[in-house]
């Protein structure tokens, strides 16, 4: 008898502890918040830099932008691998490597004394860095540890750069302007290391390690270390590549990488500054544009849950548009109400099309949508790259930001025609090849959902 009931207590044990007060999902998001926030905090400083560094140094803004720009193309690209990383190392292990890069690229910048170590400091390793804690970070730890409430989860956890920028911008504005570059660059290095902790003790790779089911979802044993990261990466890319989706997701999220990273988080300072307003008062606006950016988000999660993703895009990029046009009339030396109403209405769009795109690629390529949401990804640093450079270059030239301003709404108005051509993935697809075993998804060859069913529950979470 008491052989049965040790033998009814193992059975029970997994669905036991996968009903906690409260989930770990929940702490391990809450983790992955403030890694994000600590990983974002340099990407505050591209525009609080430009005219410090141009004063300091005498580098030409397009030089500066050339480093911004390599910066935020590898915060892309490195994106889809990190995610395969994860799957082959873990995520506590990768995103603990990635911090330490960070903290070291801004630390080495303050004794920098030619524009290529601002572009291999600046550029490459804080590049890696932030890159391996993008949003395919955000979707790896979503798609594992979360069933239920997945589009809230992804637009809290997206909210996360806009935190970070609420908390570093006018910090660092109030640095550079008191005290200089150097200091606030120390900052943010300071930030990267006060994280590492945090996650070495609190981060967990997958519910199985600490016998629970992922929120909302059924028990499932954690598989085994997925071999050959980089290869099954560029093998996801070229299966994706073959669908008519991937192109249109790419392209509509190069184009929201271009008029938000690349055009107002790296110009909208020096561009405000153009015409007479204070760098820490331009930092400020940028920071409200944070504080609504996390409300926005989170809005868009919940729509995401709720409405169709590709309208919802259709509907954020073109009020995008239509704002930036407005924007070269607003420019000023002071903050007037025009001003704070585009900065509120920018603000709650800025990467509400966040959610939205990460549930069509989940949608469309069921378990590699990690890796192609990466990519996507890559596409979005891709065009902030361009548009950080270029922008710096019409600058440079013309000696004003607006026709910086005006192509990006023309631009935006396109990615709206593109997320309504987006085709509605059919149900019904073949079920998804296991992770490692030498091929990907068939969802990812037809750009199907996959109609995989989950194991039968061991301890559903409620």
């Amino acid at each position: 008898m008491n052989a049965t009931t040790d033998s009814t207590a193992i059975e029970d044990a997994p669905r036991r502890r996968s009903r906690p007060l409260i989930h770990r999902a929940w702490i391990v998001a809450a983790v992955t918040f403030v890694t994000i926030i600590g990983g974002a905090a340099f990407n505050s400083l591209p525009g609080l830099l430009i005219d410090p560094l141009h004063s300091w140094f005498g580098w030409s803004r397009g030089e500066i932008g050339l480093a911004v720009s390599l910066d935020m193309a590898l915060y892309g690209l490195t994106a889809p691998f990190a995610a395969a990383l994860m799957d082959r190392f873990g995520i506590r292990r990768v995103v603990v490597v990635a911090l330490a890069a960070v903290a070291t690229g801004a630390l080495a910048s303050v004794w920098m004394t030619a524009s290529w170590q601002l572009m291999l400091y600046w550029g490459l390793l804080v590049g890696l860095g932030t890159g391996s804690m993008a949003m395919a970070f955000s979707a790896t730890v979503t798609n594992r540890w979360f069933v239920a409430r997945r589009g809230l989860v992804t637009g809290i956890l997206t909210a996360a750069g806009a935190s970070g920028q609420l908390v570093f911008l006018p910090l660092c504005a109030w640095i550079v302007d008191r005290h200089g570059w150097q200091p606030a660059s120390v900052t943010v290095a300071l930030a990267a290391l006060v994280v590492i902790p945090f996650v070495w003790l609190l981060m967990r790779d997958h519910p199985a390690d600490v016998g629970l089911a992922p929120y909302g979802g059924a028990y499932v044993e954690k598989p085994a270390p997925a071999t050959g990261a980089a290869a099954r990466t560029v093998r996801v890319l070229f299966d994706a590549a073959r669908t008519g989706p991937f192109w249109l997701l790419a392209g509509s999220f190069a184009i929201c990488g271009a008029s938000t990273n690349g055009l107002i988080r790296t110009h909208f300072v020096p561009s405000a500054h153009d015409h007479g307003m204070e760098i820490t008062a331009a930092a400020s606006l940028l920071a409200v544009i944070g504080v609504f950016d996390i409300i926005g988000t989170v809005f868009s999660g919940w729509l995401t849950d709720r409405f169709d993703a590709r309208r919802l895009l259709a509907l954020y990029y073109a009020l995008r548009g239509v704002s930036l046009l407005f924007l070269p009339m607003l420019m000023g030396p002071a903050v007037h109400p025009p001003m704070v109403f585009f900065i509120i209405f920018y603000g709650l769009d800025w990467v509400a099309t966040v959610p939205p795109t990460l549930a069509l690629c989940r949608e469309q390529y069921g378990e590699d949508s990690a890796i192609i949401f990466g990519w996507v990804l890559a596409s979005h640093q891709v065009g902030a790259a361009l548009v950080a450079f270029l922008g710096a270059v019409a600058r440079d030239a013309t000696g004003s930001y607006d026709v910086v301003w005006y192509a990006s709404g023309a631009l935006c108005a396109m990615a709206a025609l593109m997320a309504l051509m987006i085709r509605r993935a059919r149900a019904g697809g073949p079920e998804p090849a296991v992770r490692g075993a030498g091929r990907v998804s068939p969802s990812v060859r037809r750009g199907r959902l996959s109609s995989a069913r989950p194991e039968p529950s061991r301890g559903a979470s409620r």
